[in-house]
């Protein structure tokens, strides 16, 4: 299998006909073996009737459908499991990203990038949308040291073997680059066409980059410090012991050689000092054991997601 395409959906019973008919005149003008998953994250709407249309007329064509909404990493997650392409190609089912596309992101990759990161240049969004993005886009970039311009952008290219080694849960697919750059994947980036939203509405708010500053802190925490837990937690315990033992040789001082009113100052201080210590000692003692956790175990395959049903 050359190509495989991981699409969520949800409530797009309006554009799946024309994506799955765009997709197929491309595949059919590179001549390449290919399959196409739609992940139906428990749409409400007939998507899932459309879908088995496509899968009964199109051996191309298979579906996970989810019992509920589980959300854009859950469904990616499904996806990545069962493909079987050498490149993974995931794209929004909303028909704002153009599969005209497909051939310059194979370009790419056959360079030797193991992710290709679509960039919406010129986004057919409203202004509302577009600057918190570019600030969220920017931030990103800064705190993962990844640089591109297009994080949030769904229409990106893998290889397999990017795929079977990123693990996608929670809100984590805006971070795929960094993730992937973390362990030691060739990152790049490619312009694309970013198409006007013809049917339905955008599933994604402004609340969505409040829990996106969230997951950036958790997967910036997790990238430098999952394999060395006690650096950091470790180090805070290093940090609190050496300020109480500066306040308990303070202490000492005031009391051993300062006045009357030194000696009672120096009482707050030595409590200060032992809360410090106590602090610091514990903090030490739980990095160690994060680092025993870490080293005697491995992390379970998580599964989210319930399946009503699969084709």
């Amino acid at each position: 299998m050359d190509i495989s395409f991981v699409i969520p959906v949800y409530n797009e019973e309006g554009d799946l006909l024309q994506l799955h008919s765009e997709i197929t005149a491309q595949m059919a003008k590179l001549g390449r073996s290919y399959e196409i998953f739609f992940i139906n994250d428990g749409s409400t709407d007939s998507s899932l009737d459309l879908i088995k249309k496509l899968a009964n007329e199109d051996g191309h064509v298979h579906c996970v459908s989810f019992r509920r909404n589980f959300g854009k990493s859950e469904a990616l997650s499904a996806g990545f499991k069962r493909v079987k392409g050498k490149y993974v190609f995931t794209l929004d089912a909303d028909l704002q990203d153009d599969p005209s596309e497909i051939p310059a992101f194979l370009a790419m990759m056959e360079e030797g990038y193991d992710l290709v990161s679509g960039w919406k240049k010129e986004r057919h969004d409203p202004l509302e949308k577009r600057l918190p993005s570019k600030l969220f886009n920017a931030t990103v970039s800064w705190m993962t040291g990844v640089k591109l311009h297009d994080f949030n952008c769904g229409f990106k290219c893998y290889t397999k073997e990017c795929t079977e080694e990123l693990d996608v849960y929670g809100e984590r697919h805006r971070f795929m680059p960094a993730l992937a750059n973390e362990r030691g994947f060739k990152v790049g980036e490619l312009v694309v066409n970013h198409r006007a939203r013809i049917h339905g509405k955008s599933k994604f708010g402004l609340e969505r980059y409040a829990r996106g500053f969230l997951d950036l802190l958790t997967v910036t925490f997790l990238a430098v410090y999952t394999r060395r837990p006690a650096h950091i937690i470790g180090g805070v315990g290093v940090l609190s012991l050496i300020l109480g033992g500066f306040c308990l040789f303070l202490s000492w001082l005031l009391y051993f050689f300062g006045n009357m009113k030194q000696v009672m100052a120096a009482v707050p201080f030595f409590m200060t000092a032992l809360a410090f210590i106590v602090f610091g000692g514990l903090a030490v003692f739980l990095g160690l054991i994060s680092e025993l956790l870490v080293a005697r175990s491995r992390t379970p395959e998580r599964t989210i997601h319930s399946i009503k049903e699969e084709f």
